[in-house]
């Protein structure tokens, strides 16, 4: 699908229902297919369905999609199953990604599973002893997630220790939070993580919060706009790592409040006129607020060096890439070097109306969409990739004031 955007002609003032987070709804449906039951909505979205079905297969094929999550946590979870004996398949890109890390230390811990000549995860379930392990998240934290979340279904727990260059332990301490609330023992310190032996149990009360890693988009909105964002249910006391675009987006001319008049329920955003000269920002423990915070600063002229964003080039898409290739598009000149994207300030003229490529990549469609407040009229291909994490979010910008046209309808 190919859209045509144009923002909205008078000052934005909008009230969004942010959906509901994806992060922690794909580790509430992987541990309520594990005694965990959970009757409360989960993020209405891609990622999700996947989840739902990876861990429901206990014999034959599973469709993980395009959600690394589901193969993950999947994978790790019916390996510690005894019985199950399933072929978690996905899309190309999805089985082009990493995995041999986790597989490595699931097998150490003496389990079956292997990729088949295709890339697809063959998993053998068995009781599994547990113990002591050890794994390289260096390529994606969800290895260690999903070794987490098994382990309480070994007869030992589990004493794991991460081997990594690249920490993004907001999402790791997400896992565990999540897990403490299921009734299982798990503790953290520094790199080493002990999880007791235990049964899963419903939580006592819903806790899959209002997602921060949308509400990345609204911030850049709001940036871009100078105008204003209500966004209710936002927690500012959030578990999810994200929560820290609040600060972020604070040095891009956004300021942030909690319970205010204008949005007692959440998170008022308007804007502030102390905006940074330049952003200097280490992104490991954020990787999924890069692409909003990249696309704003070069739109609002001010340069920026994000570092720790090496394992980007492993998501949906490239997105280090895909950065580079969209914001070359709008005369910005971007680079990278030894994990870190930059732009100077380098500028070079713009003779025709950005014509913008999502990549397949949802994070990438909706961080591109605000641009069109600074060129009108501005295309994106492959816009539906949204729906991989926020199904409603072109509705929510129409709804906003932007006017979404059907640009293929344009061409045929």
């Amino acid at each position: 699908m190919k859209i045509r955007i144009f923002p909205p002609e008078e000052m934005l003032d909008a009230r969004v229902t942010l959906p509901l987070s994806k992060s922690m709804s794909v580790r509430a449906a992987a541990m309520a297919a594990h005694g965990a039951r959970y009757d409360a909505p989960l993020a209405d979205c891609a990622d999700t369905e996947a989840m739902k079905r990876v861990a429901a297969a206990a014999q034959g094929t599973a469709d993980a999609g395009d959600s690394g999550a589901a193969l993950r946590f999947g994978a790790a979870l019916a390996a510690a199953t005894e019985g199950t004996d399933v072929t978690i398949t996905g899309s190309p890109r999805l089985l082009s990604r990493p995995a041999d890390a986790l597989l490595d230390a699931l097998g150490a811990l003496g389990a079956d599973i292997s990729r088949t000549p295709e890339g697809a995860i063959r998993v053998r379930g068995r009781r599994l002893d547990g113990g002591a392990a050890t794994v390289d998240a260096s390529e994606s934290s969800q290895f260690v997630s999903a070794l987490l979340m098994a382990a309480p279904l070994m007869r030992d727990g589990l004493t794991l220790t991460i081997d990594w260059n690249q920490p993004s332990l907001p999402y790791i301490d997400m896992t565990l939070a999540m897990m403490r609330a299921r009734g299982i023992d798990a503790a953290r310190d520094g790199i080493e993580i002990r999880v007791r032996p235990g049964a899963y149990r419903a939580p006592e009360s819903p806790d899959v919060e209002r997602d921060w890693s949308a509400a990345a988009f609204w911030y850049e909105t709001a940036a871009l706009t100078a105008g204003f964002v209500s966004l209710p249910g936002l927690r500012a006391d959030s578990v999810q790592g994200d929560r820290a675009a609040a600060e972020i987006f604070s040095r891009l001319g956004v300021a942030t409040a909690f319970g205010s008049d204008d949005c007692p329920d959440g998170a008022a955003l308007c804007a502030d006129p102390e905006m940074h000269a330049r952003i200097d920002l280490d992104c490991s423990p954020v990787p999924d607020l890069v692409p909003a915070i990249a696309v704003t600063a070069a739109m609002l002229g001010v340069p920026f060096e994000l570092s720790g964003v090496q394992a980007l080039r492993l998501k949906e898409c490239d997105r280090v890439e895909a950065i580079i290739a969209e914001l070359a598009k709008a005369g910005i000149i971007a680079e990278y070097d030894r994990g870190t994207l930059s732009w100077d300030g380098r500028r070079v003229p713009v003779v025709e109306m950005p014509e913008f490529d999502a990549h397949g990549d949802h994070r990438m469609a909706m961080a591109l969409a605000p641009v069109a407040v600074c060129a009108p009229g501005i295309t994106i291909s492959g816009a539906e990739c949204a729906g991989k994490s926020y199904p409603a979010f072109w509705d929510d910008l129409a709804a906003a004031g932007f006017a979404i046209e059907n640009a293929d309808e344009e061409e045929s």
